[in-house]
């Protein structure tokens, strides 16, 4: 029962995390500090051979969307996420790349002329490539400490079989230091321990098994811990990061935007965005967002989210007006963009598009 964790909303304000099951939207557990979130995801690993730069050297972080595009036009390209150069093998003509690679990503191996990009430049070609098995890593515990466990959660410990201690969908629900929402994280929860905990008479420790849970990576952790302190009270908090850390702040603004509700504003409203600070495709957004919403702001993370947010709810009505100042900035850097094919295509003015179509009339300066 819910009750058995906090007695009112002001109670779960007051902690950090909770952990509810999906299916019926109950609460398992609360408690104010997990160990386990931050770390480092199972990575993969391309050897690509036969490598040919198309400018000076590859970054030692490569972009957070890097696309590998066959000479084969029947098959898509494959998509390398946060995507990191491991360097180049002594004595060949081999580079390594590492990076997340999901559905998808790219295959076992692949026979052929292959050119990547990040979406903005081509970075070179290899005409074949290979997966690199990485070494067994051991995956850390979620460990909930000090936490009030409810009554379901409860009797599944004093059972103790696997089939209670398999909780199967759960979210870790995490909010900021005013108790406002931030995120969540959905995961396939297994209890793997759980003891007396030293943090309060009748709290445990829980630990989850980590194996199906992906943690929040370490870059990220300075922009986690800037937003559970709270949203910023100033525009442009982010713009002293590189492009990495801005997206993954941007990830933060969007999960929060989308557990909250938007008062529309009326028509005709004047948004001003300020530009001075849009070298990048997070930042185009981080800006935009500012401009709509204020500091912490979301209005789109992409052509498709933008396009919904001038329809949707999300606190804009049609028409209304934008006065963008140093657009040439967003337009020197952002004009010259690679669709994951590799076909050239002008994000500044796609995105003045996007605004044009949903009512917005821009002025640029």
């Amino acid at each position: 029962m819910i009750s058995a964790v906090y007695e009112d909303e002001n109670e779960r304000g007051s902690a950090r995390y909770t952990l509810t099951e999906t299916e019926h939207g109950h609460v398992l557990g609360v408690c104010a500090e997990a160990e386990g979130l931050f770390g480092e995801s199972q990575r993969g690993t391309l050897e690509l051979f036969g490598w040919v730069p198309e400018r000076t050297g590859v970054p030692a972080w490569v972009g957070s969307r890097v696309w590998l595009v066959p000479d084969d036009e029947a098959l898509d390209a494959w998509l390398l996420e946060d995507a990191a150069r491991l360097g180049q093998l002594p004595g060949t003509d081999s580079v390594l790349l590492t990076g997340l690679d999901g559905y998808e990503g790219p295959p076992e191996g692949h026979r052929g002329l292959v050119r990547v990009h990040d979406g903005h430049r081509w970075l070179g070609s290899c005409r074949e490539f290979t997966r690199i098995l990485p070494p067994e890593q051991v995956s850390r515990p979620l460990a909930l400490r000090g936490l009030t466990q409810s009554d379901p959660l409860r009797v599944a410990l004093m059972k103790g079989t696997r089939r209670a201690l398999d909780l199967e969908e759960v979210a870790l629900e995490i909010r900021d230091d005013q108790g406002e929402l931030l995120t969540d994280r959905l995961l396939w929860a297994t209890v793997s321990d759980w003891r007396p905990s030293s943090r309060g008479t009748d709290l445990i420790d829980l630990e989850l098994d980590g194996g199906l849970f992906r943690p929040v990576p370490e870059f990220a952790r300075p922009i986690w811990e800037r937003w559970l302190a709270g949203p910023p009270d100033a525009v442009n908090a982010w713009a002293g990061l590189d492009t990495r850390r801005r997206g993954a702040w941007n990830d933060l603004v969007r999960e929060r935007a989308c557990r909250r509700s938007h008062r529309d504003r009326p028509a005709g409203h004047a948004y001003e965005l300020d530009g001075r600070y849009i070298t990048d495709e997070p930042a185009l957004y981080l800006a935009l967002g500012e401009a709509v919403h204020g500091p912490g702001g979301y209005f789109g993370g992409c052509l498709a989210a933008l396009d919904d947010c001038l329809r949707g709810t999300f606190g804009y009505t049609a028409p209304a007006t934008l006065l963008w100042r140093d657009a040439a900035i967003a337009r020197e850097h952002l004009s010259h963009s690679l669709t994951p094919d590799g076909q050239p295509y002008d994000l500044f003015a796609a995105v003045l598009e996007a605004l044009a179509e949903g009512g917005m009339d821009v002025a640029l300066a």
